[in-house]
């Protein structure tokens, strides 16, 4: 059973004449225009907040280096100065 809420909201009497003159051209309800429309907005909000997430680029290889873990930052920093000093040592020899 499909329930629906009532509300009462204002808008933009432009937006308002666009909406129905949509709604009257479709077909459809008034409400179902609004409903699809705010669908697609909260669509489009989610697809832009999922593409903002950050993804580590990889650079021949697979990922990671086994035992690091992306979430700890502090492990990566500890990983990178402990090859640096790795590094400073096999020069120095």
């Amino acid at each position: 059973m499909l329930l629906c809420v009532r509300t009462t909201i204002r808008m933009d009497d432009q937006l308002f004449t666009e909406l129905k003159k949509t709604a009257a051209a479709e077909g459809r309800t008034l409400a179902s225009v609004i409903e699809d429309a705010l669908r697609e907005s909260l669509a489009r909000r989610e697809r832009q907040a999922s593409s903002a997430l950050f993804t580590f680029p990889t650079f021949h290889g697979s990922g990671l280096m086994p035992g690091i873990d992306a979430d700890k930052i502090s492990e990566l920093v500890y990983q990178e100065d402990a090859e640096a000093f790795l590094r400073t040592l096999e020069e120095n020899s």
